[in-house]
Parts: structure tokens; C-alpha cells; sequence
């Protein structure tokens, strides 16, 4: 029998969590998709027939736990993939202390607090862990500070549960994309007054591919760290 696994993934909605989303539900596997709202859940439910939805608002880790207990997660979860993601530009003598702390609720302390909700069900099934990082995890520019110390943190948090988990047999991978074709990249160019040509970046079916490579590895051996950069 083929194995069929278990997958939580967030930001389903768009870009390369929906991507990823299609390709697992392609082949049969379980997927269970984080939705901020029941609303954004219906949607989510409607576009991937079979999938089951969790609401719970990365934006709100401190409310996370409240909202799991509150709903039925899956027994075990062979993975983990975190993939949403909020990005907002500006030089660090005007970023505010909201967009700080927005950035780092959802890049970083929605995913730990959804990571720490979820590690039972992680080591039950000796699962995998996924964080969509970026190139701005690795490298900070002008006007990325927040945005990039949300992903530093990332690679930080990841690194950690890595060298942690190792004894429960959860694999940890972290993949830094370059710019992708995404709603989001979108949002950049907007940002940056730049035209967006999604033709110049990596396709999120690239990045996705990716990601199901390190998922797909045997479980004697572990991808720990994936950059994918634009070829052109």
C-alpha cells in the first residue's frame, strides 16, 4: 500500500502553500489547511475538495492554543509546512512598533507557537517540519529590516528545533527562495514602485517541487537547508 501522509500547511491560499496544497492532494496524501478565519476556511475547503481546515490566526500566537482547543487536530502530522507569510517595506527610522510586531507574529511567533501546539502529533508520526524562509533569512538589505529580522529569527528557530527534535526523529528543513512569482512578490513591487514581470521570477511550482524533494527524502537522511534562486 502506498503510503499516504499527513500534512498541516499554512498559507494555502496563494503562491507556493497552494501549489504545494495541489500536489499533495493530487497524489492521495491528507491534507489539513490554517485558515485566519471560518470564512477564509470555507474558501479554503471549497477550492481543495477532501481537505480539512484548522482556524487559528498567526497574526495572533498568543490565541493559537486557545483556538486548536477549541477544534480537533490531526492525531499525527508527517509534516508541517510552514509557508504564509506577511511582508511590509520601510527604513527602519520609520518602521513602527505595529509593523514589528505584526512581521514577527506571523513570520515567526505564529509559526513557533503553531510548531509547539503541533510537536505531539510531530513525534507521534516521527514527522517533518518545513519553513518557507527567504533569501532575506540569510541576507538583510535596505528597507527589508523587519521583514528580514522576522526570517533571521526563522532560521534561528528552525536551527534550534532541529538540534532539539533529533532525538524524537523530526526533520527540520528550512528553504530560502529568492524572489517567486507570488501575490506576495507583487506586493513587494507595489512596495518598491517597481513593474512586477512575474516572467523574471522563480514560479512557486518550482519552490514547491523543491519542498516535496526534502519530504519525499528516506527517512535516514535529512535536507537541513535548500536555497532556490531566480536562473536568470
Amino acid at each position: 500500500m502506498e503510503f499516504m501522509g499527513t500534512h498541516v500547511i499554512t498559507g494555502a491560499g496563494s503562491g507556493i502553500g497552494a501549489v504545494l496544497a495541489e500536489r499533495l492532494s493530487e497524489r492521495g496524501d491528507e491534507l489539513w489547511l490554517l485558515a485566519r478565519n471560518a470564512r477564509r476556511a470555507r474558501e479554503l475547503a471549497e477550492r481543495f475538495p477532501g481537505a480539512r481546515t484548522l482556524v487559528g490566526d498567526l497574526a495572533e500566537p498568543e490565541r493559537l492554543s486557545w483556538a486548536l482547543s477549541h477544534q480537533e487536530p490531526p492525531r499525527e502530522v508527517d509534516s508541517l509546512l510552514h509557508v504564509a507569510g506577511v511582508v511590509d517595506l520601510g527604513p527602519i527610522g520609520e518602521l513602527t512598533p505595529k509593523i514589528w510586531n505584526a512581521t514577527l507574529a506571523a513570520n515567526l511567533v505564529g509559526p513557533a507557537e503553531l510548531t509547539r501546539l503541533l510537536l505531539p502529533q510531530l513525534r507521534l508520526a516521527r514527522g517533518h517540519v518545513v519553513f518557507v524562509n527567504s533569501g532575506a533569512g540569510l541576507n538583510a538589505n535596505a528597507d527589508w529590516g523587519a521583514y528580514a529580522a522576522s526570517k533571521h529569527g526563522l532560521k534561528a528557530l528552525a536551527d534550534s528545533l532541529r538540534a532539539e527534535e533529533k532525538a524524537n526523529g523530526v526533520r527540520v528543513t528550512s528553504v530560502y527562495p529568492g524572489r517567486t512569482a507570488t501575490p506576495m512578490q507583487a506586493k513587494v513591487h507595489r512596495q518598491e514602485g517597481r513593474e512586477y514581470d512575474p516572467e523574471r521570477w522563480i514560479p512557486p511550482e518550482a519552490v514547491a517541487d523543491t519542498i516535496l524533494t526534502a519530504l519525499d527524502l528516506p527517512t535516514s537522511a535529512e535536507i537541513t537547508d535548500l536555497r532556490v534562486r531566480p536562473a536568470a
